[in-house]
């Protein structure tokens, strides 16, 4: 049930047990102790109670739980759509944000940061960079979140990025209809607007 909210989308303990393939009152009993844990927090609306994870850190502990549970000589058993792409709670995830991430260093918009170990600094060609590509930099540096950092990826075993700059990346791509998320998985689709754009203005070949 924790994973299938890894999407960012909130829903029903309903539908979480149809996902758990338990019965709505063990989901119920399930998602009392998520939320007592702090794992999930919940809002009702109507009759309805909705349920979500209750932060990006809960999804970062779970994706980083992916990594820890895979086999100790990596094969790769992701189902190929959810591999190529999909969200990370509020990022990019799977081979497209891995390469995305690589790019970034690639180019050099994306430096280590001096003053704190887990963390990204954009470059003055960084940020003549993410400004072609549409992101406002300063609207993106929120004062109680981390700006950018490398998020080890599940299926690839390589870092995507995450943070708010992953986060605004992720926006931007669904605005402008790069990518298309589907209504109930994690699952992102490359568009085919979205591979030429990346051609043109990455260098990426996907």
């Amino acid at each position: 049930m924790l994973y299938c909210l890894l999407d960012g989308h909130a829903r029903t303990s309903t539908e979480l047990a149809i996902v758990g393939g338990v019965s709505p009152s063990t989901a119920s009993v399930h998602l009392n102790r998520l939320r007592s844990a702090q794992l999930v927090k919940v809002i009702v609306q109507g009759k309805h109670r909705y349920y979500s994870l209750a932060g990006r850190n809960v999804a970062r502990a779970l994706e980083g739980l992916s990594v820890v549970a895979g086999q100790s000589k990596f094969v790769p058993n992701t189902p190929n759509r959810m591999r190529a792409a999909r969200t990370c709670y509020d990022h990019v995830a799977g081979t497209v944000g891995v390469m995305l991430h690589h790019r970034f260093r690639t180019l050099e918009w994306l430096t280590p940061c001096k003053t704190r170990q887990d963390a990204y600094e954009v470059t003055a060609a960084g940020g003549k960079g993410f400004t072609s590509l549409g992101i406002n930099l300063e609207a993106t540096r929120l004062p109680r979140r981390r700006f950018a950092y490398p998020c080890l990826d599940w299926s690839e075993r390589e870092p995507h990025l995450a943070g708010a700059l992953g986060s605004a990346i992720l926006q931007l791509t669904l605005r402008r209809r790069w990518l298309a998320q589907d209504a109930d998985s994690r699952a992102l689709s490359l568009t085919s607007a979205g591979r030429r754009a990346l051609a043109d203005r990455l260098g990426l070949q996907l």
